[in-house]
């Protein structure tokens, strides 16, 4: 037996319904690979052109579904495949499928004993990171792995829970790494130090470490060129009392820390959870629980300015998308006080606010029931001079939006599920949505689905 099937299990445990082929993709369409958190540029945008935009009521065609466990994290798709992470059980597992078919190439899973203190999903919530022929993972609990992407081989791992000694977050370990260069950074928060680690893509082995002050946030390490050099942005806070945490700009090279502003909520069971954006030399930052946005430019000798702040958006856990000097996002901490919102990038103004609700008359144990829905806090994709959005309720939206309005190309109700938290991930002309919770109308379990967006057309 090869050694690295000792980490592997039978793969029944997870079942896969094929439906139907895709479309061919238009000879036109340009198409990119999915490798890590909200895209390959981590800021929820992609390529991707000729994608369907208007569809059936039952909306676009399902390629496949794949019966999952638990946990909140999103696919990524490299190629012909795509790589997902859940629990099964007490395992965290990783599962390499063919993006295409859904087929079973490879499976790596290990023992979990994390447990939720809410009451929330138990499985992992960061998502994989694939760089080259390496996936990368980091589960619920800090065990971090390096993977090889074609044999699911493991190459080496680390337990960073353990070596950092990091204390039970609100909600586990939710950060997906970053890979710049031959390092992996990671915002791992250890109470009294480091807050951000670097370590070596190839080995595991640490290369430096940097910061004491502020723990490990649920939001994902940015990187972007500024004034010809990289920076990191690390958007830290978690479980700290009292509350701490704000933004950090790093130098990648060597850790070193150029600047910290404090943005954080004032309330003990908070977090800061979406990633900055960054345009411009600019850097965007939004939290929930009362806290608002604030604008920050960098200046040449990296040096900062505030340049506005706004308490009109309040990202909960999605993170807001930039185009065209606008920011567009989700307010609101909880579903009934969700609005979408766009804000004028140079000044914070508010442009307009969007509290969208609809009607759904769907059948429940023989009854017809009659009740309004929106996307609430909902996630947003950027793709093809368009907005895809996935609601928290299951409901899949194709959005116009622009600084003088907001249209709904095309709506539909994928699944009744709760949790719908997970950002949607586009490749190839194929939209991947992952459902957390049971579907109590039409009796799902949780599921990791492909749709078929494809749009053959002439157009």
């Amino acid at each position: 037996m090869l050694p690295f099937l000792a980490g592997m299990a039978s793969v029944s445990a997870d079942t896969l319904t094929y439906h139907a082929p895709p479309k061919p993709l238009h000879p036109q369409a340009v198409t990119a690979d999915w490798p890590g958190f909200l895209g390959p540029q981590r800021n929820s945008a992609c390529r991707e052109t000729r994608l369907l935009k208007i569809w059936p009521r039952s909306g676009p065609s399902l390629v496949w579904e794949l019966k999952k466990g638990r946990g909140y994290s999103a696919p990524v798709v490299v190629g012909d495949k795509l790589v997902f992470f859940h629990r099964v059980e007490d395992r965290e597992r990783v599962i390499c499928l063919a993006a295409e078919t859904g087929q079973r190439l490879w499976q790596y899973e290990y023992t979990t004993n994390y447990r939720d203190r809410f009451g929330y999903s138990n499985g992992p919530r960061a998502t994989p990171l694939v760089d080259a022929q390496h996936v990368y993972t980091v589960g619920a609990e800090g065990k971090l792995y390096c993977l090889n992407l074609h044999t699911g081989e493991k190459i080496w791992n680390r337990d960073l829970f353990t070596h950092y000694k990091l204390k039970q977050e609100f909600f586990g370990i939710a950060s997906t790494p970053l890979i710049e260069g031959d390092h992996l950074i990671i915002n791992v928060g250890a109470p009294d130090g480091p807050c951000v680690v670097a370590l070596n893509k190839h080995t595991g082995d640490p290369i430096w470490q940097s910061g004491r002050e502020w723990g490990a946030s649920y939001a994902s390490p940015v990187v972007a060129q500024m004034h010809g050099e990289r920076r990191l942005f690390i958007f830290t806070g978690g479980a700290t009392n009292p509350p701490t945490g704000g933004l950090l700009c790093i130098n990648p090279r060597n850790g070193h820390i150029n600047w910290r502003v404090p943005w954080r909520s004032s309330s003990y069971e908070s977090v800061n959870a979406a990633c900055p954006v960054i345009f411009d030399n600019r850097v965007f930052i939004s939290a929930s629980y009362h806290t608002g946005s604030m604008l920050l430019g960098v200046k040449e000798d990296f040096s900062h300015q505030k340049l506005w702040t706004t308490r009109q958006l309040g990202t909960h856990f999605s993170t807001a998308i930039y185009k065209d000097g606008y920011l567009y996002g989700f307010d609101g901490r909880n579903e009934p006080d969700a609005a979408l919102v766009c804000l004028d990038a140079k000044s914070g103004k508010q442009m307009w606010r969007l509290k969208a609700e609809w009607e759904e008359k769907y059948e429940y144990y023989g009854q017809q029931r009659l009740a309004k829905y929106g996307p609430y806090r909902g996630a947003l994709l950027m793709a093809d001079e368009h907005f895809l959005c996935l609601g928290e309720f299951g409901h899949l939206l194709w959005l116009d939006l622009s600084p003088t309005g907001h249209r709904i190309i095309a709506r539909t109700w994928l699944f009744a599920a709760s949790q719908s938290w997970t950002p949607p991930v586009v490749s190839r002309g194929l939209l991947y949505v992952v459902q957390n919770d049971h579907d109590r109308i039409n009796d799902q379990p949780p599921r990791l689905l492909c749709y078929d967006l494809r749009d053959h057309a002439e157009n």
